[in-house]
């Protein structure tokens, strides 16, 4: 097996990391400047000042995203701070280039406080087409996107939404493969933070999303403590929210005592918390997202051996991967097309629907398209630019 991690810190020392900007315009004559830069620029400008919608078509803004991080929850990596993340938003740049053609534009700041973070998002919002948020901890991930709804470009926080999104394509199709239907299913969700917790709500259809799609019947959300239930003293506001939409028959107990009899077990943790006799305690043909990095809290061939019907990672060395790449950057090539002012409920579920129907020959190793498949965010970005368009909040038409 390669050892992915010697070459990755190889490979980025070479190149010193993996972002650079290109000029798109030719510098090789003093009407290159004049056109480029001074004095001709001059008249952009003022086109700009006139119509501040002129922005979009005449600098980056039209096809630019920032991904914007304060380091403060790196997948698999915890609190790390802003220069150690700057690899991971390298890569989520060089991501919506090759996938999206989208310029986007890593961004790893030094704050104190969701409210600091809010403020440097407002700041280098006239740069920006929209802003992708990035490896944020909970709860001030959902306090910071919130806070920014109202900038009039669409801010979204993948590690929330892109995963739920990918999650909810999965379980939709690894359904299919199973004859069971999604309604009728009971869902596990190990980690109630960010990911956790939106997966939660788009299995559950809640706000508008009930609008466009089915909802799972049960969902038990758990943490390192268990059971997220009524009986619990320790929740903080934001784990009470979600007793609004899980865990219905107020049950209580550790993470084994929630999989007995569970349809799905979606895992966004950390590595080896499931057994194989955990998996036997599951219902027929039980479906596993162990979706931890790097390592999944069921490696895939135990949890096949155990009887899992389908077993998805968020690894690239394993069949089904869950990965937001699949996601993210057909979701703003759609909001930027139309200019969309937001992200909406019906526009992630949209994306939900373009990610599921992209798989041909659906089977238990293939419930999601291959990451690299470039095919896929076309067709998601047609289809959040439709439901834009239906929710009207786009400007192009």
């Amino acid at each position: 097996m390669s050892d992915y991690f010697q070459q990755s810190v190889e490979y980025h020392r070479k190149e010193k990391g993996k972002f650079s900007i290109r000029s798109k315009f030719t510098l090789s004559s003093r009407d290159d400047l004049s056109v480029a830069y001074t004095p001709g620029v001059a008249a952009v400008c003022e086109a700009i000042d006139k119509d501040i919608s002129e922005a979009y078509p005449l600098t980056m803004k039209g096809n630019s995203v920032a991904v914007l991080s304060d380091g403060s929850s790196v997948l698999g990596l915890g609190n790390i701070g802003a220069e150690a993340a700057l690899p991971v938003m390298e890569g989520k740049a060089i991501l919506f280039k090759e996938f999206a053609n989208i310029d986007a534009v890593p961004l790893v700041v030094n704050t104190a406080s969701p409210e600091e973070l809010i403020a440097v998002a407002r700041a280098v919002a006239p740069t920006f087409g929209g802003i992708n948020l990035e490896d944020i901890g909970a709860p001030d991930c959902f306090i910071v996107e919130d806070a920014l709804q109202d900038l009039g470009i669409p801010v979204f926080h993948d590690d929330q939404h892109g995963t739920a999104i990918v999650a909810r394509a999965a379980i939709e199709n690894a359904c299919k493969v199973t004859g069971k239907a999604i309604e009728d299913i009971s869902i596990v969700i190990n980690g109630a933070g960010a990911a956790g917790s939106a997966i939660a709500k788009i299995l559950r259809c809640v706000g508008n999303a009930a609008n466009y799609c089915t909802p799972v019947k049960e969902l038990l959300m758990c943490d390192s403590k268990g059971i997220v239930s009524p009986d619990r003293s320790d929740l903080n506001e934001f784990k009470q929210g979600l007793l609004g939409y899980t865990n219905r028959g107020k049950r209580s107990g550790d993470l084994r005592e929630a999989i007995k009899g569970a349809d799905v077990f979606i895992g966004v943790s950390k590595g080896n918390l499931l057994t194989e006799d955990d998996v036997r305690t599951m219902a027929p043909d039980p479906i596993i997202l162990a979706m931890a990095n790097p390592i999944p809290e069921i490696m895939p061939d135990k949890a096949h051996a155990a009887g899992a019907a389908v077993v998805g990672t968020g690894r690239s060395d394993f069949p089904n991967q869950v990965n937001n790449v699949l996601v993210f950057p057909g979701i703003f090539k759609g909001a930027l097309d139309v200019r969309a002012t937001a992200i909406t409920d019906h526009m992630k579920m949209a994306a939900v629907e373009a990610l599921a129907n992209a798989v041909e020959d659906i089977s238990p190793e293939h419930i999601l398209p291959d990451p690299l498949n470039k095919d896929v965010a076309p067709k998601i970005a047609a289809a959040v630019a439709k439901a834009a368009i239906e929710d009207g909040v786009a400007r192009l038409t």
